[in-house]
């Protein structure tokens, strides 16, 4: 998909670009599969529980179906949408008992396009299928944890995780990280690559944009005071004044490991960017 680069008619356009939309082929969504979405402003019971939230432009979420549970059923890509809440686009299905729902669209599944979920669907883009059917090395994204669970893996625009092996019923994926992980070959995947890889070659160009998302300006903890911020207080450009940065509570901050649910660490086999469990 092109990248629209803006002319300098203004500071905030000269360096900044967006989308063209050439395959957006409808621009209302479909009233039956949206919900309210409620702006919590990062707050929680009236305190500031997130911060830097607050504002942004009003949206509704979009009903994706990442379990893809309709097995055996064909069904037929009627429109590419836009979604406000995630960087890839969606696919409005239309199945054959005339049911409508949301797919992740990936990469080349145009307007008409057939695809089907379960054992029996052929490997096509599009198609979701159990990983102890798809060949290895196929580019596979949405795939799921547990079988039943719906897709939580590989969901962002342009990521694609490689099916590298299969062995005593687990299946070796090596994740857009890097990561290499085992996942029950009995899950789902659907076969491709989430579309809209160009998503992260967009320059905003002002900060206005980050406000209409939702994104608040952020204050760095050198500029504050000591009482606001361990990295507070000084005479000039202090430095941290302790062996690593930390964050406002005290924390250890940037690169501190911070995995707590150790029972799935066995499933790892190599973390990303370290050739290491």
């Amino acid at each position: 998909m092109p990248i629209r680069k803006f002319k300098p008619t203004s500071p905030g356009r000269r360096n900044s670009s967006g989308f063209t939309f050439e395959e957006i082929t409808k621009k209302k969504p479909e009233k039956a599969l949206l919900l309210r979405k409620r702006r919590t402003s990062g707050r929680s019971h009236g305190r500031i529980s997130v911060r830097r939230r607050g504002g942004g432009h009003k949206r509704h979420i979009r009903i994706v179906d990442f379990k893809r549970d309709k097995l055996g059923v064909p069904g037929r890509v009627a429109a590419i949408e836009y979604d406000p809440n995630r960087s890839a686009r969606l696919a409005l299905i239309f199945y054959a008992d005339g049911e409508k729902r949301y797919i992740l669209a990936p990469d080349g599944l145009g307007v008409d396009a057939q695809i089907m979920a379960g054992p029996d669907a052929p490997i096509a883009v599009g198609n979701a299928i159990p990983l102890s059917l798809i060949p290895t090395g196929t580019p596979i994204h949405c795939v799921e944890m547990q079988p039943g669970r719906g897709g939580q893996l590989g969901r962002s625009a342009g990521a694609a995780i490689r099916l590298m092996a299969r062995d005593q019923g687990y299946a070796l994926l090596r994740m857009p990280s890097g990561e290499m992980r085992q996942v029950l070959e009995t899950c789902l995947a659907t076969i491709g690559t989430v579309g809209n890889s160009e998503h992260s070659q967009i320059k905003l160009g002002k900060a206005g944009r980050n406000r209409h998302r939702g994104k608040r300006p952020k204050v760095r903890g050198s500029a504050m005071n000591p009482v606001d911020h361990p990295h507070g207080g000084g005479e000039g450009k202090a430095p941290v004044g302790m062996p690593g940065p930390k964050t406002p509570w005290g924390k250890p901050a940037l690169g501190f490991r911070t995995r707590r649910n150790k029972s799935t660490s066995k499933y790892i086999v190599r973390r990303r960017g370290q050739g290491r469990r």
